[in-house]
């Protein structure tokens, strides 16, 4: 969906671990540029078209449809342990809008966010469904309103988790100095392993955002960058090096980073490839 440069899609070379809940059999993952329509609300009920009575519920707004052949069950067991909570009915259709929000959002990530904001408007003190909509609104480019959702889910659950995320949805509303204050906090301290890379290279974008490329590559400097590593997060973490490389103008260390991208990436998820044969291109015709 993303590169991992300082443009600003997102902070990814490719392929994308931040994903709304999967459904049954998918793996963990679903959520890019701002395309979706804002959230749900809009000031108080008497305010908009419709709105109901004061002391009365307001109409819930029209969901899109739910297809028939997908099912509750088709919702990770650990993810319909969460809406237990819920009347069989309205869990039933919280799961279904789940499902759906997965199944869309890497190639229609609009229409999986109004899946999405459906099951929040349905459950919205259940926090995997929060985190659901902050993540698909991540994927539909709706920053501020990924940013509000996500930030609802750490409070009801607790933890350091998708912070990454968070500080890029900052820099997508033209903050990467929040951003990069997101990196030195104590939550971000408390990262390990690919989270906490995944948190570096949004960071290294925020300062390439803000013209600093030594400074991007600085923050990348870490044990982690060994080009002995394979899978997708050593090649997003070789990828945003390489990017971050060649914006300081150090290009060729910038394609031996490329290249290593390459190898790590296994599943095929970048364009290190594509990126090594420009640029090498461009060395060649300076020569």
């Amino acid at each position: 969906m993303t590169d991992s440069s300082g443009d600003r899609k997102s902070f990814r070379g490719g392929g994308n671990p931040n994903k709304p809940p999967a459904r049954q059999g998918q793996g963990s993952g679903a959520p890019r540029r701002r395309g979706g329509e804002g959230s749900f609300a809009g000031g108080r009920p008497s305010d908009r078209p419709g709105g109901s009575a004061p002391g009365r519920r307001p109409p819930r707004p029209e969901e899109p449809d739910l297809p028939d052949d997908v099912q509750a069950t088709d919702l990770e067991p650990s993810v319909r342990r969460d809406l237990l909570s819920l009347d069989k009915t309205n869990a039933d259709a919280v799961a279904r809008h789940l499902v759906m929000a997965a199944r869309l959002v890497d190639d229609d990530p609009v229409s999986a966010l109004g899946h999405a904001r459906a099951a929040r408007q349905r459950a919205g003190r259940i926090a995997v469904v929060r985190e659901t909509a902050g993540l698909t609104a991540y994927h539909a480019g709706e920053w501020a309103e990924a940013l509000s959702e996500l930030r609802a889910a750490r409070r009801m659950s607790g933890g350091p988790g998708l912070l990454a995320v968070m500080a890029d949805c900052e820099r997508g509303l033209g903050r990467p100095e929040r951003a990069i204050e997101l990196g030195r906090s104590d939550e971000a301290r408390a990262l390990k392993g690919d989270d906490a890379s995944e948190l570096r290279i949004v960071v290294a974008g925020a300062r390439m955002d803000l013209g600093e490329y030594e400074q991007a590559v600085v923050t990348l400097q870490t044990a982690d960058l060994d080009p002995a590593r394979t899978g997708p997060g050593a090649a997003r973490l070789f990828y945003a090096y390489a990017d971050a490389l060649v914006a300081a103008g150090r290009t060729d260390d910038g394609v031996k980073w490329f290249l290593n991208a390459a190898a790590a990436d296994d599943e095929g998820d970048t364009d290190a490839e594509e990126r090594v044969a420009e640029l090498s291109g461009g060395i060649e015709g300076e020569q």
